[in-house]
């Protein structure tokens, strides 16, 4: 039987190590916390790390990644 994933939008920030430069991105997943770190760590390029932003978003922030139209289980970028 397959787990859900549930109807929580996860925020999930990666960084790499470009060069010296650190690099930072910003992605969000329909999933639970520990099943959207997962699936966003296999969206990026091997090396990256991840983390959850624990941070709580403001209600019309919420309402703009409402409006990405996630299916359970997608995970998005948001920065470029």
């Amino acid at each position: 039987m397959a787990e859900s994933f549930g109807s929580e939008l996860t925020i999930i920030e990666v960084r790499a190590d470009d060069l010296g430069r650190s690099k930072s991105e910003l992605w969000v997943a329909l999933a639970k916390p520990s099943q959207a770190l997962t699936m966003v760590l296999s969206a990026v390029p091997e090396g990256w790390t991840a983390r959850i932003v624990n941070d709580r978003l403001a209600s019309r922030q919420l309402e703009a990644l409402g409006n990405l139209h996630l299916k359970p289980g997608e995970v998005r970028k948001l920065t470029k």
